[in-house]
């Protein structure tokens, strides 16, 4: 199956799908957003990295900044912070380019490594991407962290990009049918730049059915 450019959706979505359902629902569905210091600070460190255009040459290392990638498989679109693109024999040729390369993305992160795997599926995202576009294998790719400034590996194993396939099939089914799930409040909330929106602090407390109920059985 393939979808059509109406029915991409953004590959930077599958990171607040990872996170929370109902985070992705309020974005991508009913368009809401809202700042707090942890984006504003991580659209800060991203500035650079999207600097798109800006190409560098590092020895055997060409480096592209804001890559555009696409997968019709997957039904995603989306930016690369940056791609690597590493001399080797055994890669692909690039237009305007000597010699052969191998891609490596590199997703820049401004916190820390996290155990919730939302930033492993999102760099796997972009290889999967970038080696539909380019019919070549993407064996690694790197996550920067800027609070340690250092690299993290995350090789594409199968099992990851299994469940990079099964998560967009679970946003397709979700986008398709317009659904925004109900809150499930967690110590993650606390978190969330939507949490004002979301209210999952009232929206966990008892239905308008239920309040209704209650009210008229304390009247009786």
């Amino acid at each position: 199956m393939e979808y059509g450019d109406e029915e991409l959706l953004q590959l930077s979505g599958i990171q607040h799908f990872s996170f929370c359902r109902r985070q992705w629902a309020l974005i991508h569905l009913e368009h809401l957003w809202q700042e707090n210091w942890r984006t504003t600070e991580g659209n800060l460190f991203h500035r650079c990295a999207h600097d798109a255009g800006r190409r560098e040459r590092r020895g055997d290392t060409l480096i592209i900044r804001g890559l555009p990638v696409v997968s019709h498989t997957l039904g995603i679109s989306g930016q690369c912070d940056v791609v690597e693109f590493h001399r080797d024999p055994s890669g692909i040729s690039l237009n305007g380019e000597k010699d052969l390369w191998i891609p490596y993305p590199v997703e820049y992160k401004h916190g820390t490594p996290k155990e919730n795997p939302a930033d492993r599926l999102q760099l796997c995202a972009q290889a999967m991407c970038l080696e539909e576009m380019l019919c070549c294998p993407v064996p690694e790719g790197a996550l920067f962290y800027g609070a340690n400034r250092r690299r993290s590996v995350v090789p594409m194993e199968k099992e990851l990009q299994n469940a990079v396939r099964e998560m967009l099939e679970e946003m397709h089914r979700m986008f398709k049918r317009g659904h925004t799930p109900k809150v499930k409040p967690s110590k993650a909330c606390n978190a969330c730049s939507l949490k004002e929106l979301c209210l999952p602090a009232l929206l966990k407390r008892d239905t308008s059915a239920q309040y209704l109920k209650q009210a008229l059985e304390e009247t009786v």
